[in-house]
């Protein structure tokens, strides 16, 4: 592998829809960053507002229409995004690739179904059209360090959930002995469905202690649950702090052959697929 990038993958008009759609600070790549965005919003809107009966009813062959045209409009994204780039698989099997292709295939499923048997199934299926919220994320270039600053955090989490999950197991089994079915807790999962409200501090009050040891026990429960909402937030929180400092010196700079978006200003070749970078 020489020092020089290697960029021969793509070349042409491909390589200028490449601009189009991964370089964000071109003219062009700002409308259509926009207009995608603007097309999302109008989509998902539209989704929400379909499932409310009256409206459905009234509009529903303008709810058909729109619906067509976002799919349209979303299907050549999807065909351009896959042309633009040496490796089409490396973005049709990542994240991205799959909230795209998720954005498309309720409506074509629904051709599948006859209406007259399967319109259960129809509705299911379209309202999958709900995730074309999560091509938004690709947008926001601030969800990029929250989601590394999540994944980073994500064995501390799992082990501050495990001890939560022991502490609601514990408690729920203290309860059930000592307020018992008659005071409406019947059972240990019951009993534990009733500790994890309260140490969430949701507190239904559909199940409440009636002895004074049981409100002793509650209370303690509900005091740790302020605990329990701080410490997730500060792990999360001191990843984050280290992940812009990390970001600080990352540029998104696309890879014309895979795609990825994040790398070093002055790495010269992908880290994942090994490629030369624009410079």
């Amino acid at each position: 592998m020489t020092d020089q990038p290697q960029h021969k993958t793509i070349t042409g008009w491909r390589f200028k829809l490449f601009e189009v759609i991964f370089d964000y600070d071109t003219v062009a790549g700002k409308f259509f960053d926009v207009g995608l965005i603007i097309t999302i919003v109008l989509s998902v809107l539209m989704v929400m507002l379909e499932s409310v009966e009256a409206y459905h009813l009234a509009y529903d062959s303008w709810f058909v229409g729109l619906e067509w045209i976002f799919t349209i409009v979303f299907t050549l994204e999807y065909i351009a995004r896959i042309i633009s780039i040496g490796k089409p698989i490396h973005y049709v099997l990542s994240f991205y690739g799959i909230v795209d292709l998720l954005s498309l295939l309720p409506t074509y499923l629904a051709l599948i179904f006859p209406p007259a048997f399967f319109l259960v199934d129809i509705r299911t299926i379209r309202l999958l059209r709900i995730f074309r919220i999560l091509k938004l994320t690709r947008y926001m270039r601030a969800s990029r360090v929250l989601g590394e600053a999540i994944r980073n955090s994500g064995a501390k989490i799992v082990v501050f959930l495990l001890v939560v999950l022991t502490i609601v197991v514990i408690a729920g089994t203290l309860m059930y002995l000592i307020e018992g079915e008659e005071h409406g807790f019947n059972n240990i999962p019951h009993s534990v469905y009733w500790a994890i409200v309260t140490l969430t501090t949701v507190g239904y009050g559909d199940i409440a202690p009636s002895t004074v040891l049981g409100q002793v026990v509650a209370s303690i429960i509900m005091i740790m649950g302020y605990g329990v909402i701080a410490v997730p937030t500060g792990i999360v929180g001191m990843e984050l702090s280290q992940v812009k400092k990390i970001t600080s010196t990352t540029k998104m700079k696309a890879c014309t052959n895979c795609a990825l978006e994040t790398h070093d200003k002055d790495a010269k070749f992908c880290k994942r697929c090994g490629f030369g970078l624009l410079t």
